[in-house]
């Protein structure tokens, strides 16, 4: 005996004499406003990519990503330059991360590209020294790690584009 949950729902065909009705499909010209040029469009989309992009995160502490002092500390290490790379630490991939502590003491993880680098035993006091000068920034500390070790895999695309690795 089957219970009337087990029963199994059917549709049945249209009959032969009976004449199937299909939805309309979509069209490009539906889409389009007529009255819209293609220039009018260009700047209604270029508006919308302009205001997302600068759109901060709401509700975020100045030590976390995208805030304040973090985003300060970030471009006063991007100030330094690899002596032998016409490029930045910070886009050459160096600095794995940055901390901001709620002491607003600021932590940064980095690593240089080989242990050998003529610069092993200046660059990390001059990130420090950057980090620290910032205002807000009580106190800076460094952090030089070899693991994971440094490749090129690790620059920015801007990097890669300024050293014509793209």
């Amino acid at each position: 005996m089957n219970k009337p949950s087990d029963e199994k729902q059917f549709v049945a065909a249209p009959a032969p004499n009976e004449e199937e009705v299909k939805p309309r499909r979509a069209r490009v010209s539906d889409a389009v406003d007529p009255d819209e040029g293609p220039a009018e469009k260009l700047e209604r989309k270029r508006d919308y990519l302009e205001g997302f992009l600068q759109k901060k995160p709401e509700n975020l502490g100045p030590g976390e990503p995208g805030g304040a002092l973090y985003e300060s500390v970030v471009a006063a290490i991007r100030e330094i330059y690899d002596p032998e790379i016409p490029v930045n630490i910070y886009d050459l991939g160096l600095i794995y991360g940055v901390e901001i502590t709620d002491e607003n003491d600021a932590i940064v993880t980095m690593t240089l590209t080989t242990p050998h680098c003529p610069v092993a035993e200046s660059m990390p006091g001059e990130v420090e020294l950057r980090a620290a000068s910032v205002p807000g920034v009580r106190d800076a500390e460094v952090n030089l790690v070899w693991d994971p070790p440094w490749g090129p895999e690790k620059m920015s695309d801007e990097a890669r584009l300024e050293l014509g690795m793209l």
